[in-house]
């Protein structure tokens, strides 16, 4: 069960899809939320901080989980042609924005050469910096990309919800239950 199958997903792949979504869901409202930060907030400098820091574990498990995939079987698409096509194109637009999203936020983060503290654990290096307005260019790239990769998520999300209510698919509950793919 922790492996994937042709029927359904693993505990890990399961996981690391989860635990990614929320990860991701709860950078973009953090993000959001410490743009409105003024000088004297308490969170002012520690915001920055912690969405630095989780975004670099979520670059980390991101690499993780594309290798996971890249080395594991992926269980059959439930649904009509076009439903699997847009499917997969689906997901691999949403591995690009994530991947996106993350490293222009790097790059934001390391524009002025130095490295990104992770929780003070250890330190990731810059290894781009000093490029023309490399952190306002980032910027843009990372708000927009980020906005892009939120609507795709909720169209991802409700496409799920359709396969399960309408569809009657176990789309949705083989990513919940690595146990319902066994069953079939």
């Amino acid at each position: 069960m922790w492996r994937n199958t042709q029927s359904g997903w693993g505990v890990i792949s399961i996981a690391l899809h989860w635990l990614s979504a929320l990860t991701i869901v709860g950078l973009f409202v953090l993000g959001w939320w410490m743009t409105d930060l003024g000088y004297y907030d308490t969170w002012y400098n520690q915001a920055p901080w912690v969405h630095r820091s989780i975004g670099i574990l979520l670059l980390i498990a991101t690499f993780a989980r594309l290798i996971w995939r890249l080395i594991q079987p992926t269980p059959h698409a439930e649904g009509s042609r076009f439903e699997r096509l847009a499917a997969h194109v689906g997901h691999i637009m949403l591995y690009v924005l994530l991947l996106l999203v993350l490293v222009s936020g790097y790059l934001i983060s390391t524009a002025n050469g130095r490295g990104i503290s992770v929780f003070d654990w250890f330190e990731v290096p810059a290894l781009l910096h000093g490029l023309p307005d490399q952190a306002s260019l980032a910027g843009n790239v990372h708000w927009y990309s980020a906005v892009v990769l939120m609507v795709l998520a909720a169209g991802h999300a409700l496409a799920a919800l359709k396969h399960h209510w309408w569809d009657r698919h176990s789309t949705l509950v083989r990513m919940v239950n690595p146990a319902h793919g066994r069953k079939q």
